[in-house]
């Protein structure tokens, strides 16, 4: 779950609710949907404790096509996607430390392909390459040396967000700052973001719309609490250990969230906030006299590995299982001498590295280039409400499956059902509906991707053969002992 984005995103959140205090809501609503979401997957992970997790679940309880469009999107960006993001934003701070590394920094110029899209070759991109190919060999040794890096760079990470914090709040504490933040903590004030046709957070209608529309920022930056999910082939006791590492690894994440949160506002004055590309290490040059980019660069590259391989390790379980079903390569369903779904690893991470290479072109008012984006990030923008769409539709698959199999075994049960689970369904829906509205550019392209996966299922279900379950995963658990 922790990449780089809690480090970034909240100056944009800033911009688009206007005050401090809503800063906070949007972050406590991305807490409540991630924590219900987590305590009710638990349910389903419990009750199909499988490789390849929320595609086991959505084929489960409504249909392989179901199942096939979740996998399909999360191939085609979601895990991808996310994986050259963060790999890319590994190497922007490396460029911190390394100074000839950029993504302006060329060793091949932006060739222009067609329309407003172009590829090129950065230092920075070279450099997300190399991470994504490191990593992909990495978890292709076996489970044992992924766990060892997962581990490892878990416990870094959550140490490098939790002295921010504590540095934020007890050595950056300006009375001044505390003051005006929290002294006027729903004043809307300061520049903020045309929500869409002059939509602005100072209406009430308008905040509301703000909330909503913040939350692609912050549901990204929680996103992947789910992965876990596909790796239940290889955990010990998954019945039990899964439940238990998705309710209390989502809740310690957005504590440490939302306390990154408060570090900057006892920190930085909210309209700096708003102006912050980077605002932790806006905070951090508060508290090391403009040495904080440094230090911050060191903490986010730690962040962004152990973010990687985490993604890198969990998407290709999912490959592994749509594969067994004839839904993927038949390569991805198997198992190399180690254990692992290699080849499934191996196409994510061509895939991954394909996706850093494109560049979106940027034109001023007369139409000369102004500069270059990334293609990886306008798609992550597209598949947010995608991915919501998917969580919607699995959480309903708790009701349908206590429907349509009410004799299952459930080591565990979704916490307050049937109340909370609806709770999810309605606000998820809520923001998913004011997406669609008010953020067009950004949501019906990724409904797009997602429905482009309907003709592909129906070619490979006519051509795909359903591989027979050879328990292998099993295996995979007992090489590692279990210890994930």
């Amino acid at each position: 779950m922790i990449g780089s984005g809690i480090f970034i995103v909240s100056g944009g959140i800033s911009k688009q609710v206007g005050a401090p205090g809503w800063l906070l809501v949007v972050w406590i609503v991305t807490g409540l949907l991630t924590v219900i979401g987590a305590l009710s997957y638990g349910e389903l992970a419990a009750m199909m404790p499988k490789a390849g997790g929320q595609y086991v679940y959505l084929r489960e309880a409504f249909s392989p096509m179901w199942g096939f469009l979740y996998g399909w999107t999360l191939f085609l960006v979601i895990q991808t996607g996310t994986i050259a993001a963060v790999a890319v934003g590994f190497a922007r701070y490396l460029g911190v430390l390394v100074p000839s590394v950029g993504e302006e920094k060329y060793l091949i110029t932006p060739k222009h392909i067609f329309g407003n899209y172009a590829v090129s070759l950065s230092t920075a991109q070279l450099v997300g390459v190399l991470l994504i190919v490191l990593l992909t060999f990495m978890n292709t040794r076996g489970l044992k040396l992924g766990k060892l890096v997962q581990n490892t760079f878990t416990t870094a990470k959550l140490a490098a967000l939790f002295g921010l914090i504590v540095l934020g709040i007890f050595v950056g504490w300006s009375s001044g700052v505390v003051h005006a933040n929290f002294g006027n903590l729903w004043t809307v004030r300061g520049s903020i973001d045309d929500l869409g046709g002059g939509l602005t957070a100072i209406t009430a209608f308008g905040l509301f719309v703000g909330v909503c529309v913040a939350q692609t920022g912050s549901l990204f930056s929680a996103d992947a609490w789910n992965n876990i999910t596909f790796t239940a082939g290889e955990v010990k006791d998954p019945k039990r250990n899964i439940p238990l590492s998705l309710a209390f690894g989502t809740m310690i994440v957005i504590t440490l969230y939302l306390l990154a949160n408060v570090a900057y506002l006892t920190t930085l004055p909210f309209e700096k906030i708003q102006g912050a590309d980077r605002v932790a290490t806006d905070t951090m040059n508060v508290i090391f006299s403009g040495r904080g980019a440094i230090v911050m660069a060191v903490a986010i590259m730690i962040s962004t590995f152990g973010c990687n391989n985490g993604l890198i390790l969990a998407g290709a379980r999912a490959y592994y299982a749509m594969a067994r079903d004839g839904l993927f390569f038949k390569s991805s369903g198997r198992l190399n001498h180690k254990h692992v779904p290699a080849w499934g690893l191996v196409i994510q991470g061509v895939w991954a590295a394909v996706l850093v290479l494109p560049r979106t072109i940027k034109h001023d008012a007369v139409g000369n280039i102004t500069g270059y984006g990334n293609l990886y990030g306008n798609l992550l923008d597209y598949v947010i409400s995608a991915a919501l769409i998917f969580y919607i539709l699995t959480i309903a698959g708790i009701f349908r499956l206590r429907q349509t199999r009410p004799n299952a075994e459930r080591p565990y049960k979704a916490f307050g059902y049937p109340i909370v689970p609806i709770l999810y369904i309605v606000g998820a829906t809520v923001i998913l509906i004011v997406l669609f509205v008010y953020q067009t550019a950004t949501t019906w392209p990724g409904l797009i991707i997602v429905l482009t996966g309907i003709p592909v299922y129906f070619v490979w279900k006519k051509l795909g053969t359903p591989m027979a379950d050879e328990g292998s995963m099993s295996e995979a658990a007992a090489e590692a002992k279990g210890e994930y």
